[in-house]
């Protein structure tokens, strides 16, 4: 049986987070791997996310989510997936500009990050497609509109 254990770290002054019951449950919902594993997930700052992106990807600025999955040293069985690092600030920006609720947007940031641990990817076409098909059946099957379609705004309210 395939699970996943979440260690929830939150090092953000954010005001509006989801709670660590949405969070974990994201998280599982990503989870495809047919065993027992661990996966820590820390909330950000800004400033820690834009430290973290020029460290390890040498971008000068905050990004939604970051991934490391955990790389074994052989002949060592550690249950451990790796790390999620997801700015708050960022991701309830990306939400506004986008048009989505906050939970949407937190569901698809986390699943999309699950989704790295595993060795998805969307550098070329092909790996793209395969990932967002996959977060549009994972997060439809948690009651989430696809991501990757504009939402319509209502003009009349």
């Amino acid at each position: 049986m395939s699970s996943i254990e979440v260690d929830i770290q939150q090092a953000s002054d954010a005001e509006e987070l989801p709670d660590d019951e949405n969070l974990v449950r994201w998280a599982q919902a990503g989870w495809l791997g047919d065993y027992r594993s661990e996966v820590t997930l820390r909330i950000v700052n800004e400033d820690e996310s834009a430290s973290l992106n020029g460290q390890y990807r040498q971008k000068d600025y905050p990004t939604n989510v970051l991934s490391f999955p955990f790389e074994q040293p052989e002949g060592i069985e550690v249950p451990l997936a790796g790390d999620l690092v997801i700015c708050a600030g960022v991701v309830a920006r990306e939400a506004q500009e986008q048009h989505k609720t906050l939970d949407a947007h937190w569901a698809h940031m986390v699943i999309h990050g699950m989704l790295h641990l595993q060795g998805y990817d969307h550098i070329d076409d092909r790996e793209a497609e395969e990932m967002e098909a996959l977060e549009v059946r994972l997060l439809a099957e948690l009651g989430f509109s696809n991501p990757y379609l504009a939402e319509e705004t209502d003009q009349d309210s």
